[in-house]
């Protein structure tokens, strides 16, 4: 070990880019971009830790990792330190060390980033995270004594899959329900493998299943059994609820029954879980054409931009009708988009979709804008512009402007207090929603979201359920179904 630096020291390193495949050679592939960092650059970027006495960047970080911590076991050489560190609060450091935003969270409160470049703290995270994957040898922490409750967790996107984690670990016998034929929600359906690898989030599910937790897919709550079946038949003692919101918002222009208008949950479902970038060697198709429009600028875009661009469309067309500054999209992905010669049109949004008389998408009415005064979002409304309209053609559009709750479940479940937009209703302080024994977290309570809050949402149900079960339920339904049929 080398002297220790000064604090002035530190602040001088600069802080070190992630490797990334170029973009002439990442949109012919399918492979993941960023390649992360070396063992010498993570050291080196760990030494520009300060090591705060009050770190404003755990405040930052919506699960409360010891951010500090693990940085200095990094810079010190001791990964599984880091990763033990992390692992206390993040049961998921390999995925979201690629696709949570940092900058908006931990990052944006780093006291380095007050005059330089912020701490690279989720490049980091993921180095210690793909240095044990790595090694071949998973680390998996020592859970509680079996408590005898039994627990189902309704989802296995971010939320599912901590909560889940988070009850095996107290000790309950937990069930993971999965609607599709894969667990993993949104990470495996959503998120293109070219930013998260799937392979990544299998060994990450397949942990889970080490700690205890059942997984059952193509298991849809609301028609393969109701909430109430959970209870009375399959005797749960209580059941999170973490569907997300895959409902697909589209605009109500004219022309969006066309052939080859598609929602972004469609398209990228179809690629990423599906496999149908690899048609014919998978079953299912997708029909991308030799000009693609995506409307949307928020990281689901971007990832419905990226993906057309990989699959062979020529001119991929970003419509957003705000500018690049209120874009929701991460940074990261827009700079990479950008890179990647997306054809951006800011201040822009159709207005209508043509078609053919055979009912294929032929091109879009797209009309300009101008920004007001702010909405409720905080940013400035966009203002159509009279008389800007033009036309573009196109053989595909993607709606990707957002998603909504599933109604499946909740209309399924009598009592289940919802809000105005379907969502459901929760306690901020334990997670239970109007039925006891029920709780919720993630996109289904707060709306589409990141990943990291959704995680964070399910530990805090996680939390919740355990005090329930524990000072309220005290006794596992089972066996009071077992002495009740004894009595009988």
């Amino acid at each position: 070990m080398g002297r220790e630096l000064t604090k002035k020291e530190r602040m001088e390193i600069e802080r070190h880019e992630m490797p990334r495949q170029t973009a002439e050679a990442r949109t012919h592939n399918f492979d993941e971009v960023a390649l992360g960092y070396s063992v010498e650059v993570a050291m080196e970027e760990a030494e520009r830790c300060l090591e705060c006495k009050k770190p404003k960047c755990i405040d930052g970080c919506p699960v409360g990792i010891d951010i500090p911590a693990f940085i200095v076991a990094i810079r010190e050489g001791q990964f599984d330190e880091a990763l033990a560190i992390i692992k206390k609060d993040n049961t998921l450091p390999a995925i979201c060390g690629r696709v949570c935003p940092q900058e908006d969270q931990c990052e944006k409160t780093c006291v380095v980033g007050g005059k330089h470049e912020p701490i690279a703290i989720g490049r980091l995270e993921r180095f210690a995270a793909d240095w044990e994957l790595a090694k071949g040898e998973v680390a998996m922490p020592e859970p509680a004594p079996p408590s005898g409750f039994k627990v189902a967790v309704v989802g296995s996107g971010p939320a599912g899959l901590a909560c889940a984690a988070d009850l095996a670990l107290r000790g309950h016998q937990v069930t993971l329900f999965e609607a599709l034929h894969k667990p993993g929600g949104v990470l495996v359906y959503g998120i293109p493998e070219f930013r998260l690898p799937k392979d990544i989030v299998r060994k990450e599910i397949y942990n889970l299943e080490r700690m205890g937790v059942e997984i059952r897919c193509n298991f849809v709550v609301g028609k393969s059994a109701t909430v109430e079946e959970l209870f009375d038949e399959y005797h749960y003692d209580a059941i999170f609820v973490g569907t997300g919101a895959g409902l697909p918002y589209f605009m109500g222009i004219p022309g969006e029954n066309f052939i080859g208008v598609l929602s972004a949950n469609e398209f990228l479902t179809r690629v990423n879980l599906m496999k149908a970038f690899a048609f014919p060697d998978y079953d299912t198709p997708v029909i991308v054409g030799r000009r693609v429009a995506v409307v949307g600028g928020g990281n689901v875009a971007m990832d419905c931009l990226r993906t057309a661009k990989r699959l062979g469309a020529e001119e991929v067309i970003c419509l957003y009708r705000r500018t690049r500054a209120e874009a929701p999209a991460r940074l990261e992905e827009l700079e990479n988009a950008e890179e990647e010669a997306i054809d951006f049109r800011w201040l822009s949004a159709p207005v209508e979709i043509y078609g053919n008389e055979d009912g294929c998408v032929t091109g879009a009415r797209v009309i300009k804008f101008e920004l007001g005064e702010p909405d409720a979002s905080g940013r400035r409304r966009p203002v159509p512009i009279e008389g800007s309209e033009y036309d573009v053609e196109l053989d595909n559009i993607i709606m990707g402007i957002g998603q909504g709750p599933n109604p499946l479940l909740t209309t399924s479940t009598p009592g289940l207090k919802l809000k105005k937009w379907g969502n459901i209703e929760v306690d901020d302080a334990t997670m239970m929603t109007s039925i006891p024994g029920v709780f919720a977290g993630g996109d289904i309570v707060t709306g589409a979201a990141t990943v990291i809050l959704a995680m964070g949402a399910g530990k805090k149900a996680s939390a919740g359920i355990d005090r329930y079960l524990r000072e309220e339920a005290k006794v596992p339904r089972s066996q009071r179904v077992a002495e009740a049929a004894t009595a009988g």
